[in-house]
């Protein structure tokens, strides 16, 4: 399951490590290809680290796999004109 990575990239972000959490949250996305989840963590690791376009892919690959996602919708409101 990514919980445990997913908590890791989450402390990363929180610790201000932005590049570590980037690379720790792309390895849960490669672990778990259809995680909707591991997409929206991604993205959100993304936003925080600047990179405002890999967050919008990430966020529409999180919204493909769980068209439910508020979280996604929300984001990609605030990130798209």
């Amino acid at each position: 399951m990514e919980d445990p990575v997913n908590r890791k990239g989450y402390d990363l972000i929180k610790e201000k490590k932005l590049k570590e959490a980037v690379d720790v949250l792309k390895l849960n996305v490669l672990a778990y290809p259809q995680s909707a989840n591991a997409y929206d963590s991604l993205g959100e690791a993304y936003l925080a680290s600047g990179n405002k376009t890999s967050a919008i892919e990430n966020y529409k690959m999180s919204l493909e796999l769980d068209p439910k996602n508020d979280n996604a919708k929300e984001v990609l409101k605030k990130l798209q004109p």
